[in-house]
């Protein structure tokens, strides 16, 4: 995309001198941005891979339109960890946004084999399918712990601020909660989206919800949005760390409509100059924006230049 520019012909010396115009770096600091949310994909990864595919397309086409800057999927990419089948679907989605759109991916309950603990538990066609090695050379991927990707950080910048999605596996183990401790506090200059599978449901913060507060979120002021799937529905709250700085707390899920979830996605528009974040409801499959105030809303959120 090209920005409007002013400029200074100098044809005795056949140069073009392009001059920034004046307001153009203040402009763009206050310019509209997107993440989408994509969440519980199991059931087309099962039986609907086409709409799974449709989502995907949908968002790179939408991708320069709505300025959007990240993808994160909120777990539970298949329904059964072990069918290789669901897993070449789900890379077929991925595959469309390789290349065009950042995204991070995460492992919810479903993605590992029969929900072992560790080690057991580790996913291990998640893990051939989405390994860290499918992100090399990608300039906004930051890492991961231990070398899989189960757990892993991603950064991308927006309208002048820099930004974290720190991508937490489904119920995580104490040595995951001190590498990701570690993890926001190197970036505490970043403003940090934590997304995990499993965290609200219909009536507040899960036993893996509360679990994640208090050992880690709440003790990260940077941290101002906590995204999650797996329990069916939307809901929303707002709670505030140990600082006193306010955490957005978000659930999307939609596996029990038809067709898996009728492709239904969340869009979070970030407004600067608004200090606001308007929260969509869409469906590429039926071209709908959802009016449940649930799921389609806005929210405050100030975004000073500057600040994490």
């Amino acid at each position: 995309m090209f920005h409007r520019r002013s400029f200074l012909r100098v044809a005795a010396l056949g140069l073009v001198w392009f001059l920034p115009t004046v307001g153009s770096a203040a402009a763009d600091a206050a310019k509209d941005f997107s993440v989408v949310l994509l969440p519980d994909t199991q059931y087309y990864s099962e039986k609907h891979p086409d709409i799974y595919c449709q989502q995907a397309q949908w968002i790179k086409e939408q991708a320069e339109t709505r300025n959007i800057k990240f993808v994160i999927h909120l777990g539970d990419i298949v329904d059964k960890a072990t069918e290789e089948s669901q897993w070449k679907a789900a890379d077929a989605a991925h595959k469309i946004l390789d290349g065009a759109v950042p995204y991070s991916v995460l492992p919810g309950n479903h993605d590992m084999e029969e929900n072992k603990r560790v080690p057991e538990r580790r996913a291990s066609l998640y893990g051939k399918y989405f390994p860290p090695s499918r992100f090399e050379g990608c300039p906004w991927y930051g890492g991961n712990e231990d070398g899989t990707n189960d757990n892993n950080y991603c950064r991308f910048e927006a309208a002048g601020m820099k930004f974290l999605v720190l991508s937490l596996e489904w119920d995580p183990m104490d040595a995951t909660y001190a590498w990701a401790d570690d993890v926001l506090r190197r970036h505490a200059d970043h403003r940090a989206i934590v997304a995990t599978h499993c965290y609200l449901f219909r009536k507040g913060r899960d036993e893996i919800g509360q679990r994640m507060w208090d050992k880690l979120i709440r003790k990260h002021a940077n941290v101002f949005l906590v995204v999650c799937g797996h329990h069916w529905g939307a809901n929303r709250s707002v709670a505030e760390t140990d600082a006193g700085t306010p955490v957005i707390e978000l659930m999307t899920d939609y596996q029990n409509l038809p067709n898996g979830g009728q492709g239904w996605l969340r869009i979070l528009r970030f407004a600067p100059a608004e200090n606001t974040i308007h929260v969509e409801a869409y469906s590429p499959k039926l071209d709908r924006r959802g009016d449940d105030p649930a799921e389609t809303f806005s929210v405050e959120y100030a975004m000073e230049s500057g600040k994490p």
